[in-house]
């Protein structure tokens, strides 16, 4: 979408202002993930936008361009979607015990509150609050899905402005593609990540997951709809494990004497209830679906944990598990 070009090079923009020393085309390249042809082409849209930029003088070869602060001021207002990003990633860092970090980012956020315009914060208040509970946390290091950030763009506006969206949706096993139309509620971000949203022409209302990845041909639609107040993505999600949407059963897991100190400083759901044995040994209890999931996670325990309950996910894993410890 043209409007994305338009966001990066705003970025831009503010990027050559925030660098004391200018940036360099490799810079560029770098930091937008371009070849050297297209940060060529950015520099000079912006130059052309701002003729005031300045070739700062360096002891290197490379030429360096840097804007002055009065010529991007216009770009500098704090929107809804900067300080979701501040709380999404506070948040993140207290699911990774990262606490004292937390703390720190939630204290920008708040003196960036403090100095926006009261009038400002009015208007950009009901966005964050939309935001802040439509993007559920559940972030894991490793392989990620390749997304477009023009599809996030533009969920992240259906869902603040309540608008149905449009697109081809292609089956994960089948590959068969059907267009469907949705009113999306929010995301969940995990090992894929996945549009919670309900399909327009379900008579039955079920809030349903869309792996992103497999959405195309995504457009807004010209009618609104109404989000149910009633509804809360945290609490919806609570029951399960992952994003497999599953019944709940009840799970207990046994750690070995040896893995129990390491267990013993991992939360595997909300509900978990834990106790060391006679022998030294973690049982782990809670309730939640989302079976498939849990045995992808045991395998990195490998035989320093025993599935007590259920046997459904007892027989989801392999005979052999491999010698603990395989956690990195």
């Amino acid at each position: 979408m043209r409007y994305a070009r338009a966001d990066r090079l705003i970025q831009l923009a503010l990027e050559m202002q925030a660098a004391r020393g200018g940036l360099t085309l490799s810079d560029i390249e770098a930091r937008f993930e371009v070849s050297r042809r297209t940060a060529i082409r950015m520099r000079e849209a912006v130059l052309r936008v701002f003729p005031q930029a300045d070739e700062v003088p360096s002891n290197d070869r490379s030429k360096r361009w840097r804007l002055s602060t009065p010529a991007t001021r216009p770009l500098l207002a704090i929107s809804a979607d900067d300080l979701a990003t501040i709380e999404h990633a506070a948040a993140q860092m207290a699911a990774d015990n990262l606490g004292e970090a937390a703390d720190e980012l939630r204290g920008v956020a708040a003196k960036i509150r403090a100095s926006i315009a009261a009038e400002l914060l009015r208007r950009i208040e009901p966005d964050l609050g939309a935001l802040a509970e439509a993007e559920g946390i559940a972030l894991r290091p490793g392989p990620r899905p390749a997304i477009a950030p023009a599809l996030f763009a533009t969920l992240r506006g259906a869902i603040k402005a309540c608008r149905k969206v449009s697109f081809t949706y292609a089956g994960r096993a089948s590959g068969a593609k059907a267009v469907r139309v949705v009113r999306p509620l929010g995301f969940l971000y995990g090992h894929r990540h996945y549009l919670v949203a309900i399909n327009d022409a379900d008579p039955d209302e079920t809030v349903r997951f869309y792996s992103l990845p497999q959405i195309s041909r995504l457009r807004l639609t010209g009618e609104s709809f109404v989000r149910d107040p009633g509804f809360d993505l945290r609490a919806f999600v609570a029951p399960s494990f992952g994003v497999f949407e599953e019944a709940a059963v009840d799970i207990v897991w046994r750690f070995s004497a040896a893995a129990a100190p390491i267990a013993q400083q991992f939360q595997f759901h909300p509900s978990q209830t834990s106790a060391i044995d006679d022998d030294g040994r973690l049982v782990v209890r809670f309730h939640a679906g989302g079976l498939l999931e849990m045995a992808w996670h045991l395998m990195s325990w490998g035989r320093a944990v025993e599935v007590i309950e259920p046997a459904a996910l007892r027989d989801l894993l392999p005979a052999e598990m491999p010698v603990w410890p395989a956690l990195p």
